[in-house]
């Protein structure tokens, strides 16, 4: 039985990340930072909207920070689809690391930065614990996911961080291994599909479309 509590019905979830950010550019802690795309993160938003596009998809909800929101609203020009805003979708609050460079926050909190690395619950910057970030994130989804018809698509916009804990939530993994699922690039996406047994993820970081699975394991 699916975490949606209805098995098989083929519904898809892909989850988007925002175009770039200055902020990105700088590798800067954004957080909930409310930072806009730059006119490169546009154009990624436009570009990725054009294949999304192609897939159909039945709904669109998004962060309600600038960068998502507009990132989405290319999406939605596209398809002629209104976009949901939910602010259980924005990136970790990070307290006092929000603003920091890398290194910043290397040479100031090494320590924390170095827990959180190993998988230990980290409240980083005094902020949100990754299992608090996916208590507010991975319902809104699912919310979402159960307005869906049978073999529907579902877009989420969203960031980076927050994907990753939301994937890690639907795929029922350990809050500890939830780091071993790699970061995303800017404006791509992860895909969700759901099974007999629940949710798979078929797609990670992905920038083109999905191919289908042709092989032993499909």
């Amino acid at each position: 039985m699916s975490e949606t509590g209805k098995a098989g019905r083929g519904r898809r979830v892909i989850l988007w990340r925002h175009g770039q950010t200055s902020w990105n550019v700088e590798r800067r802690f954004q957080g909930t930072t409310d930072v806009e795309l730059t006119e490169a993160g546009l154009d990624q938003a436009r570009r990725a909207a054009r294949l999304l596009a192609s897939l159909r998809p039945d709904a669109i909800v998004a962060s309600d920070l600038k960068r998502a929101a507009d990132t989405a609203a290319e999406l939605a020009a596209l398809t002629t689809l209104d976009v949901t805003h939910d602010e259980g979708l924005r990136e970790t609050y990070a307290g006092v690391w929000q603003g920091l460079t890398h290194e910043e926050i290397i040479a100031r909190y090494g320590d924390e930065y170095a827990a959180w690395k190993r998988g230990q619950p980290v409240r980083r910057g005094g902020g949100e614990l990754e299992t608090e970030v996916a208590d507010r994130a991975a319902p809104v989804v699912l919310r979402h996911v159960e307005k869906l018809p049978d073999d529907g698509t579902l877009v989420v916009v969203s960031h980076g961080g927050t994907i990753r804990t939301t994937i890690g939530r639907l795929l029922g993994l350990d809050s500890h291994h939830w780091e071993s699922l790699g970061g995303l690039s800017n404006c791509c996406w992860s895909v969700l599909g759901e099974g007999a047994r629940g949710w798979r993820l078929l797609e990670h970081n992905a920038g083109t479309l999905p191919e289908p699975v042709l092989g032993d394991d499909d």
